[in-house]
């Protein structure tokens, strides 16, 4: 069974940081490219980027760009996210994804479709 668990998420004051966390398994990893997105219940989901599983290139979404950086183990099966500079609207539930598309621009926007997604983890910032 496919199996990506987010995890690192929290209550956090305006201006701080969080580590997110995704272990994947039931896949080959290097096949799929990882991503995030991050979903307000009652709103559409928000890809917020990627990282491609041959160069480790990524692609960020302009909401986050300059903030948040991604960055994966392939030894250990496992990609993060790094969130500066939090803004209240970053407020949401994140998951990671994998997804056969090459990282680029799909990852990012509004209601982006992907393969394989796992259990949430909420962030949340305070202003």
């Amino acid at each position: 069974d496919v199996q990506l668990q987010a995890s690192g998420g929290g209550l956090v004051q305006a201006g701080g940081s969080l580590r997110l966390s995704c272990a994947a398994s039931g896949f080959t990893f290097d096949d799929y490219t990882m991503g995030w997105f991050r979903q307000v219940p009652g709103k559409e989901r928000e890809g917020i980027g990627c990282i491609s599983s041959s160069d480790s290139k990524t692609y960020y979404a302009d909401s986050v760009q300059g903030r948040f950086t991604m960055s994966s183990d392939y030894a250990k099966n496992t990609v993060d996210l790094q969130m500066n500079s939090l803004r209240p609207e970053d407020t949401a539930v994140y998951y990671c994804t994998a997804d056969p598309e090459p990282c680029g621009y799909y990852y990012t926007g509004f209601s982006p479709v992907f393969d394989y997604w796992g259990q949430g983890t909420q962030v949340t910032v305070s202003s």
